[in-house]
């Protein structure tokens, strides 16, 4: 049974995280680009954790719903209505209905089949995307993206500040809406599928229908947080849609902690803070540290970032 940190008893340490995320504005003014990157991939994250940390999908193509809801934004800014809002809505729109349509195929497999459709997937996107060089601009990015004030007040500025609260108030209110459905029966159903699919099946629940839903919200999720991340740089590349960045999400959200909802934002903080730090320290073989400092944290047991929060916890509440 895994042990978590319950925000109804912590409701203080909730409230610290976000304080103190909404807090760098202030100390941390000359990095809130990267900042609003941390918050938008801890969004992707979460969206990846509904679908395999909770309802137990195994994907390793999640990339396919963040790169077309970032084309989807930078498309609608650029040739219909460059509205933030809107983009976000079209993005949603466009990415659940693609999960959606995808899950049919996803669902009714075993994990190694889910796999190969879910990398398969996201390999046939990015190879169009390279194709249709025309609408997306191929390798060279989807350029020329120009987004309105938010709100009409608000204008994107060069140093990130609106994009950083721009994307703290969207995450945040994505987090609290995707915290609530996996809160709902329907999240205890995901846990109970995640756990025993077949108990679930013998008491009536429409578990395929189920895992369908889970794989529509997460995709609509991931999408959604594309589209912020192509309005806040106002470019989509083509590696938005690759596997390096579905491998990627897949560390951050096993480096905080499958299953555990906060275990993607955490592991995003920490991910990019340490990349980017060993990145600026020996720019030739970031990679080797960055190898290092993962096989460490997996060492020290099982869970991420978040079990290990979680065992400190529990042995201070004991003692």
């Amino acid at each position: 049974m895994k042990i978590s940190i319950s925000s109804a008893r912590l409701p203080w340490v909730e409230a610290l995280f976000w304080l103190a995320l909404a807090g760098m504005y202030w100390l941390l003014p000359d990095h809130l680009t990267l900042l609003s990157q941390i918050l938008i991939m801890g969004l992707f994250a979460v969206s990846l954790d509904m679908a395999l940390g909770y309802a137990g999908i195994l994907t390793v193509g999640h990339a396919a719903f963040f790169g077309m809801g970032a084309y989807a934004a930078g498309l609608w800014a650029k040739h219909a209505w460059n509205e933030p809002f809107s983009g976000l809505v079209v993005a949603l729109l466009v990415c659940a209905v693609l999960g959606y349509l995808l899950s049919y195929l996803v669902v009714r497999g075993a994990d190694l089949t889910r796999l190969m459709i879910t990398i398969g997937v996201c390999m046939l996107l990015g190879e169009l995307a390279n194709r249709l060089a025309g609408i997306t601009g191929g390798t060279d990015g989807l350029q020329g993206i120009e987004m309105a004030p938010v709100l009409g007040l608000f204008e994107f500025d060069l140093f990130g500040k609106t994009g950083f609260v721009y994307s703290l108030a969207m995450v945040l209110l994505v987090f609290l809406v995707a915290r609530r459905m996996l809160g709902s029966p329907f999240g205890l159903a995901l846990r109970g599928i995640h756990d025993s699919s077949k108990r679930m099946q013998a008491i009536g629940s429409p578990v395929a229908a189920r895992l369908r839903m889970a794989y529509c919200f997460s995709a609509a999720i991931a999408g959604l947080a594309g589209a912020l991340m192509a309005q806040s740089t106002q470019f989509v590349g083509i590696e938005s849609l690759g596997i390096n960045r579905s491998a990627e999400i897949l560390i951050i959200l096993v480096l905080g902690g499958a299953g555990r909802l906060y275990g993607g934002l955490l592991g995003a903080i920490v991910y990019m803070v340490v990349h980017d730090w060993f990145a600026d320290m020996n720019p030739e073989y970031w990679m080797f540290w960055i190898g290092c400092f993962l096989i460490a944290v997996v060492m020290l047991g099982g869970g991420g970032l978040m079990g290990l929060l979680a065992r400190i916890f529990k042995v201070e509440k004991a003692r």
